[in-house]
Formats: structure tokens, sequence, C-alpha cells
């Protein structure tokens, strides 16, 4: 057993190009899924697991992360003296949640840099790292269990999904091998993006990752790779290798609910399935929608 990881990390220095020009002013990770920002989500989610501590690293014109987290007196004042405590509990949460740190990346050089970046803050720790994109529903813990397999087994662990092989070229595919758990596969090997018929599997690298100090070390010496940046990747395939003790790589399978919030039409998707099983809105929307959806049909 190792000390319990209370640290994460979430790299959030992206441009968000995909979704101009809505983000040439705001951070795509403010970006609203129903009436939070995306990263809030992500955050409470790392909160849930037990990860009090979060850095984000950040770049240029990513104030509004910062504030998003901070205290906003004046709105609070506002609210509370129109006894609009509903409100103010909501705004006050996210100043709440955790204590939340920022650094720049600097160079935009790659996911491997980012993480890297966190290295002061992390100091010789486990550590976990979430990316924006993946949204992990939360009644479907997915950080608690690859934690917990992480101080099972010592080892390094990444979170797959099973997708569609055709798509597969979307993602890093793992090499795997079983275990004695159905849900948790030792990684044998990463492909970055291959093309279908080169894939080792269908299971691709989602978003989440529970990373041993030793990346650190790993992603000093890795030199530029795909698109000229540090590839986390690259680090990931030599660590497969239980190079150094580092315990290897394993995977857990996920096999819950997951939104994709790294495109539009997925960011449109993930949108109205959350709010179709909020209890506020769900019972409104849910009719509406299946009404909208049986217009299509007629002439």
């Amino acid at each position: 057993m190792t000390d319990r990881i209370t640290k994460a990390v979430i790299p959030a220095a992206g441009l968000g190009t995909r979704f101009l020009p809505a983000t040439k002013a705001m951070p795509k990770e403010m970006l609203p899924v129903v009436d939070k920002p995306a990263i809030q989500y992500v955050v409470e989610e790392a909160v849930a697991a037990g990860l009090d501590d979060v850095l984000m690293i950040i770049g240029r014109n990513k104030n509004a992360l910062a504030n998003h987290f901070d205290r906003v007196t004046e709105l609070e004042l506002s609210l509370a003296s129109k006894g609009d405590e509903k409100k103010l509990e909501r705004v006050k949460e996210s100043s709440d949640l955790a204590d939340v740190h920022f650094v720049r990346q600097g160079d935009p050089k790659g996911l491997g840099h980012a993480v890297l970046r966190a290295r002061k803050h992390v100091g010789n720790q486990s550590f976990a790292v979430l990316l924006g994109d993946d949204l992990i529903d939360a009644r479907d813990p997915l950080l608690t269990r690859m934690l917990d397999e992480h101080d099972k087994r010592g080892a390094t662990i990444v979170a797959l999904l099973e997708v569609d092989p055709a798509s597969i070229q979307m993602y890093g595919a793992a090499a795997v091998e079983a275990t004695d758990d159905p849900d948790v596969v030792r990684v044998t090997g990463l492909v970055e993006k291959p093309a279908p018929e080169l894939a080792p599997s269908n299971l691709a690298v989602i978003g989440r990752y529970v990373l041993k100090p030793a990346v650190f070390d790993i992603l000093e010496r890795t030199p530029p790779g795909k698109g000229g940046e540090i590839q986390l990747t690259d680090a990931l395939m030599e660590m497969a290798g239980d190079v150094e003790g580092t315990g290897g790589v394993y995977g857990v399978v996920f096999r819950g609910r997951r939104y994709d919030t790294g495109d539009k039409l997925d960011y449109i998707k993930a949108v109205i399935q959350l709010a179709s099983d909020r209890e506020d809105l769900g019972p409104d929307l849910r009719p509406w929608l299946a009404e909208y959806v049986e217009s299509f049909d007629r002439p």
C-alpha cells in the first residue's frame, strides 16, 4: 500500500480552436454544460475521489478559470441581500470545492510537457491527471477505481474504453494482457491513433491517468514526438516495460457513462444527455425532445 493520493493535475492550456469563434475570448473549459462550465465537472470528479489539491496547467488568456474558482464577494452579497439562498449556494460551491492552484505551461509543447510542469507541485508522489474533454458521469465512478488499483498494484493506471474498431484511429490504442480481473488489464504497449487494421485492440485510452512520480524523469528525457510535441503516450510506453521498477502500466476498462466535449457534435450530445437526466429539467425536456425527434419524419 502507498500513501493515498491527494493531488490532481488538470491540463487546460489548449486553444480550443474547434469551438471558434466561441473560444476566441473564452477558454474552452468554461463552455457551459447545462449550467456549469465543463471544468467544474472535472474538479468535482477529482474531489469526489478524495483529491482536494488541484493544479491546473493553463496558457495565456485563461484568467476566467482562476476567476471561476475564486470568491466573487460582490455577487455573493447581492444574492444574500435578495435572500436568494439557492443561487448563493451554487455560486459559492465552485470556490469551496478544492484548493485550486494554477501554473502557466509557457511553450505549448504537448500533454507530456504540461504534465511535466506539475513536477514541483506534485513532488515525489503519485498523482492523477484528468483531461477536461472527457466528462465522466458522477454515477459511474472511474477515478476511485483507478486509485484503488494503483494502491493495490503499485503501478501507473490508465483509463480504457472499448470503442468501435473503425474509430480507434481517433485515440491511443492499448496492447493488453488479461489479469485475474476482467475489468483490469496489463498494458504492454500503446499506439497513438493507429489505422484500424494496425490497432493492437479496440481499447482506447481516455483522459484519466494515475501516474507514479517516475513519469517526470521519463518525460524529462522524452524527445518531441508526433506533431513536434512531448507526448505523454511515449512516456507511458516506456513505463509499460516496467523500466526502473515503475511497476508497469495497467488499464481499468470503463463501462459507464462518458460525455465527450471535445468537438461540437459530441458537446451538444453531452448537454442534451446531462440535461435529460436532471430532476429539474428532464421531466419537461424529455417529452419535448421526443416530440422534436418525431417531427423529423413528418412531411
